[in-house]
């Protein structure tokens, strides 16, 4: 049983064997708050590498898969089969579990982006779930509580109309050339894997996501200059932005794999008529806002001034007691687990849905191909 005495829903996992730090990362979110039990898995298409990664988590040996086909068939076939599975292969292995999950009336999990082409995310979107299936995309930095207490400020009208947005997101890992043997770099840097995006599709969508998810702006269009410094990579490893949104807003947005000395730097800071605020990733307990002429106010995770409802919703610890990166992927999967239940009526607007990760694609897209046009102006409506 959960920790609200609900029983816990069962979890399957296609990818995420032996190895996969992502596979990982969403087996330790979704135990954390106790709604979910993985019992199924497809862990790898490698039979002995599957069976290998099933055993070392305890999946009973019936349970493990050697294909996402035959896991959705069988468990959607067995009275005690998956409610929910986490989909956490490389980008070109999302679409055909997503749809043949969807299909079987289970719910989806699934990492970011959405797929490795527009085409196929919006082939995923047209689909209609057998036995309302819901789907839930793992943006998981909109699970930290000041992220979302971010929201409720600009939708509060506390920084009046928003004039600017600047978003980076710069890491150092893919500064030099990947060594073959390095698995998370290989399929990263591959367009037959990653699609037409590398850190783009990276980090790029989540940093996209964060100020989309915290301002409320919808994007009119992208000037961008996607560059691969390495030689020979045949993806961007950097990533420059300047957004237009609707309403006259600006924004800059910056991702980079090969800003040495940068660990995992994302950042926003969202400025309107009235006041601005910061928050940065590497330091999540603590955002600063600042009213025009007035001294800069720190805000603290649970703190006191902290803002309901959105804000509070997820604090699971006292104040001053830090929450990071894995807390806030639970927050998703424990928020999900409400909606599966029929309980998440005040929190499914919150989490990231399948319109989203189209139109992180449509963002990808736009951005490819202004930048192969040097940088033209191009309208997300337009790809």
């Amino acid at each position: 049983m959960a920790e609200n005495g609900a029983p816990r829903i069962r979890l399957g996992m296609v990818g995420g064997g032996t190895g996969a730090f992502i596979g990982y990362v969403h087996r330790v979110a979704a135990r954390i708050d106790g709604d979910y039990e993985l019992v199924a898995g497809a862990l790898s298409s490698n039979a002995a590498t599957a069976l290998e990664s099933g055993k070392n988590i305890g999946l009973a040996e019936d349970r493990i898969y050697t294909s996402y086909e035959e896991m959705a068939a069988k468990e959607s076939a067995r009275k005690d089969g998956i409610q929910a599975v986490s989909i956490v292969t490389p980008n070109h292995v999302h679409f055909g579990p997503a749809k043949a999950f969807l299909e079987a009336g289970i719910h989806v999990i699934c990492d970011k982006p959405l797929t490795s082409t527009l085409d196929d995310a919006r082939a995923l979107a047209a689909i209609k779930p057998k036995k309302g299936a819901k789907f839930l995309l793992t943006h998981n930095y909109t699970g930290y509580p000041l992220v979302r207490q971010a929201r409720e400020l600009v939708k509060s009208g506390a920084l009046g109309k928003i004039r600017v947005v600047q978003v980076e997101y710069p890491q150092d890992w893919l500064t030099n050339a990947a060594d073959p043997g390095n698995k998370q770099a290989s399929w990263r840097t591959d367009p037959k894997r990653s699609g037409a995006g590398g850190a783009i599709g990276d980090i790029g969508t989540h940093a996209y996501n964060l100020a989309r998810f915290i301002t409320g702006l919808k994007t009119e269009a992208v000037s961008a200059e996607l560059t691969s410094f390495v030689k020979g990579r045949k993806l961007d490893d950097d990533v420059q932005i300047k957004l237009r949104f609707q309403g006259g807003a600006k924004g800059m947005l910056w991702a980079s794999q090969v800003a040495v000395g940068s660990e995992n730097g994302l950042q926003l800071r969202v400025y309107g008529e009235k006041a601005g605020l910061e928050w940065r990733q590497d330091n999540p307990n603590y955002m600063w806002i600042t009213e025009f002429g007035k001294p800069k106010q720190l805000l603290t995770r649970g703190g006191a001034i902290s803002a309901p409802p959105a804000a509070s919703m997820n604090v699971r610890i006292p104040g001053g007691h830090p929450e990071g990166y894995l807390e806030a992927f639970a927050t998703l999967y424990s928020q999900f687990a409400q909606v599966i239940r029929g309980e998440g009526k005040d929190v499914a607007g919150l989490l990231p849905s399948l319109a989203d990760g189209v139109e992180g694609m449509e963002f990808i897209m736009a951005s490819v191909a202004s930048s192969k046009a040097d940088g033209k102006w191009t309208k997300l409506s337009e790809v």
